[in-house]
């Protein structure tokens, strides 16, 4: 099944709903989207986080910065 047909699947599903599930739906996806996003900056954040502990940030001027990425 192509996601095409899974998300016509869903939106004819979402159009059976009343106008008041529609927007509960809608305010629930928000929100689980926004937990995701919670989740994903945190696990960067973690990484990061050891990615500087064990060294493995380069740190320095901006010239210094900029001189890197353009190697």
């Amino acid at each position: 099944m192509t996601s095409f047909s899974r998300l016509d699947q869903v939106l004819e599903s979402v159009e059976n709903l009343s106008v008041d599930e529609q927007e509960a739906l809608i305010d629930l996806i928000r929100h689980r989207l926004a937990e995701r996003r919670r989740s994903e900056i945190s696990a960067n954040i973690a990484q990061a986080q050891v990615e500087y502990q064990t060294g493995k940030v380069f740190r320095g001027t901006v010239t210094q910065i900029m001189d890197e990425l353009r190697k």
